[in-house]
């Protein structure tokens, strides 16, 4: 139909027309939904908690101050917080070391797309208060599965609040075996001689294909 049709059209018809759009368009899925993975979120990895705590409310001038990392975050590319489910690289092969760079482990080495880059910042993340020993809640939104989980942390005597994190910051916690398709995966997580501000870095590798993901979660052990 021409727009000079409409024009013309009795109101009630133009009204139908408008309500029959809008019901279309809510059938219709959104990209992120369609290729929707996963994150940590217990304790919550850098972008799941920024979209978290500000998802909602991400035009709120406070988050500058009560969140500086998040903030920088969003102002660096708002798909950092947005995008919290798609931190992965395909073909990694189980050369984790040689694709991820020594201070991008937390972006998972996207530094030629930009849009992680700023979880790679070094400052005062927002921490999750941890126990020696606790267990961690990986949310697969796909159902993908899991090959096995790697879970680092850094070393005591590391400040992750001034200096950026390699390879040889981490120590290494836990190697699981497979977990079967599922919405949530457990991961018991035990410690020695921990103390204070660390980053739990955690490699998933999922089942459906040669596909890993990076998830940095900042926490304190108290």
């Amino acid at each position: 139909m021409h727009l000079q049709e409409l024009v013309h059209l009795p109101r009630w018809t133009l009204r139908a027309l408008a309500l029959l759009s809008a019901a279309l368009l809510c059938l219709i899925p959104m990209a992120d939904n369609a290729s929707a993975h996963g994150s940590l979120v217990d304790p919550a990895s850098r972008n799941y908690g920024c979209w978290e705590r500000w998802g909602d409310d991400f035009q709120n001038p406070a988050m500058a101050d009560e969140d500086p990392m998040c903030w920088q975050a969003w102002q660096d590319n708002p798909n950092a917080m947005w995008n919290w489910n798609g931190l992965y690289r395909n073909g990694v092969a189980g050369q984790f070391e040689s694709a991820i760079p020594d201070g991008q482990l937390c972006s998972g080495g996207h530094a030629e797309s930009g849009r992680y880059n700023s979880l790679d910042a070094v400052g005062p993340w927002h921490m999750t208060d941890v126990s020696s020993s606790f267990t961690m809640d990986l949310y697969d939104q796909a159902s993908h599965g899991a090959d096995f989980m790697r879970v680092y942390v850094t070393k005591q005597g590391f400040d992750p609040a001034t200096q950026a994190i390699g390879w040889d910051d981490l120590q290494l916690l836990e190697v699981t075996g497979s977990y079967a398709p599922s919405n949530h995966y457990m991961i018991p997580v035990s410690t020695s001689g921990l103390s204070g501000r660390h980053v739990i870095f955690t490699i998933w590798q999922a089942s459906h294909m040669d596909q890993s993901y990076y998830l940095c979660a900042d926490v304190n052990f108290v």
